[in-house]
């Protein structure tokens, strides 16, 4: 995961701020699989050379660069770095970019972290953080994220 942010802060414009800690995670959907490591990171990206498609296929490029290939849905795989938000944003309508991410609320390993480094956040629906962490079932203990 620092070698991702490592890749990504060479790019004009885009510099990592703050990111939490490094969680191990319960699989979601395929369950027989080793436990992944989940990191949450707010960049601050400059908005006159980035949007969010190109932001997202940046983040594509760089998991090319680190071998990432793309197979069975929820499966293995060495990297996978996720637009949650971009900024107040709300695209939908696309097969290629959903923001905020459409199952950001639902997932523990996305909720959790990105409460630590944005405790204040507010959705562009207007749902808090807090709130959405309230509606899923999830454990943690120690730096491990339980989610069925």
């Amino acid at each position: 995961m620092n070698q991702a942010v490592a890749r990504l802060e060479k790019y004009d414009g885009i510099d990592p701020v703050v990111w939490s800690e490094i969680y191990e995670t319960e699989p979601q959907g395929l369950k027989d699989q080793q436990w992944f490591t989940n990191q949450v990171v707010r960049f601050a990206v400059d908005p006159e050379l980035w949007a969010p498609h190109g932001f997202l296929s940046t983040l594509q490029a760089v998991e090319g660069q680190m071998d990432r290939v793309r197979g069975v849905k929820n499966g293995p795989r060495t990297i996978d770095l996720d637009l949650i938000l971009f900024g107040d944003e709300v695209l939908e309508g696309s097969d290629y970019l959903t923001v905020p991410h459409p199952r950001a609320k639902d997932r523990a390993f996305v909720l959790h972290p990105l409460a630590e480094i944005e405790p204040e956040l507010v959705f562009p629906d207007g749902t808090t953080i807090a709130d959405a962490l309230k509606k899923i079932d999830y454990r943690i203990e120690g730096k491990k994220i339980y989610q069925d």
